[in-house]
């Protein structure tokens, strides 16, 4: 019953590190940018897309389809930052363990 008691702690105690992570990582703000810097992307810990800034240089009626690339990678990076991000915390709270669900 003792070992029981124990691991319904150290369950807890998990669950609340998981909590204050999950906080922590949901406050933190990703900024990423394509194009050396003509198109950045500020995307927030809960996958929001928080803003967008275009370099008005890079806006050409000609070359639409340039921008709209630059708009999708720096969206795909700031996608992955923070999916790198939650992999790192879930693996601090966890020991390493992968838990389906969590994050």
């Amino acid at each position: 019953m003792q070992n029981m008691n124990q691991l319904m702690k150290q369950a807890q105690k998990m669950q609340q590190e998981m909590m204050k992570s999950q906080q922590e990582l949901e406050s933190k703000v990703f900024e990423v940018s394509s194009g050396g810097g003509v198109v950045r992307v500020e995307m927030t810990g809960k996958f929001e897309l928080k803003s967008l800034k275009i370099d008005p240089d890079a806006v050409s009626p000609d070359d639409v389809e340039m921008l709209e690339d630059l708009i999708l990678a720096a969206i795909q990076e700031a996608h992955s930052k923070v999916s790198e991000a939650t992999e790192e915390i879930m693996g601090r709270v966890t020991g390493g363990m992968k838990i389906p669900g969590l994050f």
